[in-house]
């Protein structure tokens, strides 16, 4: 099974998996004309090795209109980390919901848009600055209109603010519509988009039609997002598994104050998914990075046994003590491995109503597998043992559905590997006419079983057993 595994012990931004997954194919130069011949008004991308640690990566600037969006992380002593100090970087950034300016997300109309504040400006002009901005995008969106059937969701919004120019997720879509890319490209990329929009919502409190993003982020995140669409596309991997995500710690600046790190939308997007800090100062993992994961991945945990085929490193802009890179292994598992939590409690004081009342409510929740065992207990007690499998991104939320659905005052967890045969639906031909079936094969096993309910049909239709209508389908 062609598998890829994307490792993001150093967090994840769009740019910096674009830039892994890019090492991923044959030929990365190629996959960039193309990006900088989708028409994207003002958008270029440059792709060139990059250095952190010791330890050579890629590194892909995106830039508008010849400019890179950035961010600014707080040390402790409350200074931001701009690009005097190396470390800033326009995809690792908050978004322009918590008004940083970033492009990959944006709604508030007082943000001064495109402002990079790891760059000091003259602050007695930011109406120059803003008008320079938005109008030579606004142009650059005409163009587009000129030379496709897009036309401009920028130019026809009536904003009562003429320096602040804003793009709803409609307008994104069209943007994406219009792009010369396949149609399985522009479904992820609109999918991603509709994460992060309905990240944007529930923060701000907003229907999804009223989010914004701001102009200059929205071009420069449909780069990072359609780029990565791309590659994906002809990677093809079977499965995708991701590794958890280092989020960072601290605060990041913006324009309206400091924030926690991650960013508002960013722990909207990852709830569900394994996370965590530890010690590196700064925001690791952006909106559009989370939604990019959450789109694509199939499973979150460790990497599958696999023969690898290649390699690549996408690195950040930031410096840290720490390698800032995304790393994606691609290779093959020879049958399907993954990762499974599984959780369970004693139980000494239920009925066995209550407790099939559990099996029940932890099954239609979704568990992978629910079952149950007699024990001996304290006091020699005889008692029950309920189990229950589930993806380890819900360890949590089948905890709590056994402290809810139970008397246990405690659950015990661990992770479990499992070996899986791949599952497939078919139809069977029989005397009786088709017949529903699945077929499991793998770790040199090819099976196929008939559907119960589909049998015991035909048994009571025809006057048979079960069993004498199997033997009849395996002959």
């Amino acid at each position: 099974m062609k598998t890829l595994y994307i490792e993001c012990n150093m967090g994840a931004a769009g740019d910096m998996l674009m830039a892994a997954l890019s090492d991923l194919i044959d030929d990365p130069r190629a996959f960039i004309d193309r990006m900088n011949a989708l028409g994207l008004p003002g958008v270029r991308l440059d792709r060139h090795p990059s250095e952190k640690c010791g330890v050579t990566g890629t590194h892909i600037a995106v830039t508008v209109d010849g400019e890179e969006e950035h961010s600014e992380d707080v040390h402790e002593h409350g200074e931001g980390t701009g690009d005097e100090e190396g470390t800033g970087n326009r995809e690792q950034g908050t978004g322009e919901e918590e008004g940083t300016g970033n492009r990959e997300q944006g709604t508030g109309e007082e943000a001064c848009p495109g402002h990079d504040h790891a760059h000091p400006h003259d602050h007695d002009h930011p109406h120059d600055h803003d008008h320079y901005q938005n109008s030579t995008l606004h142009s650059s969106l005409s163009t587009l209109d000129s030379n496709s059937t897009l036309h401009s969701p920028l130019s026809t919004l009536d904003h009562p603010h003429p320096h602040h120019h804003h793009a709803t997720l409609s307008d994104i879509h069209a943007i994406i519509s219009a792009l010369p890319v396949p149609e399985a490209v522009r479904a992820d990329a609109n999918a991603v988009y509709a994460l992060i929009a309905d990240a944007e919502a529930r923060v701000h409190g907003h229907p999804v039609d009223q989010v914004h993003f701001h102009e200059v982020g929205a071009l420069d995140a449909v780069a990072d997002v359609v780029g990565v669409c791309m590659l994906m596309h002809e990677i093809a991997p079977e499965r995708v598994v991701v590794s958890p995500v280092h989020v960072g710690c601290g605060e990041v600046r913006c324009a309206h104050g400091v924030l926690p790190v991650p960013a508002p939308a960013t722990a909207l997007l990852l709830e569900g998914l394994p996370i965590y800090g530890g010690a590196i100062r700064g925001e690791l993992c952006t909106p559009t990075g989370a939604a990019l994961l959450r789109h694509f991945a199939d499973a979150f945990g460790d990497m599958p046994v696999m023969t690898l085929r290649r390699t690549g490193c996408g690195m950040g802009a930031k410096d840290f003590e720490w390698t800032n890179c995304v790393r994606a292994m691609l290779g093959d598992t020879a049958d399907a491995t993954d990762s499974a939590a599984e959780l369970s409690c004693n139980l000494d004081d239920m009925t066995g109503e209550e407790i099939g009342h559990a099996v029940n409510a932890l099954r239609q929740a979704g568990a992978l597998d629910v079952w149950t065992q007699p024990i001996q207990m304290k006091k020699d007690r005889p008692g029950t043992l309920l189990s229950v499998l589930c993806p380890p991104e819900r360890e949590s939320e089948f905890a709590a559905l056994l402290l809810k659905h139970t008397a246990t005052i405690g659950v015990r967890a661990r992770l479990v590997r499992r070996y899986t045969l791949r599952r497939e639906a078919v139809t069977l031909d029989s005397p009786w006419g088709a017949v529903r079936g699945k077929r499991s094969h793998g770790f040199g096993v090819d099976r196929v079983k008939p559907e119960f309910d589909d049998v015991a049909a035909i048994a009571d239709r025809e006057g048979l057993t079960p069993r004498q209508v199997i033997d009849r389908l395996n002959k």
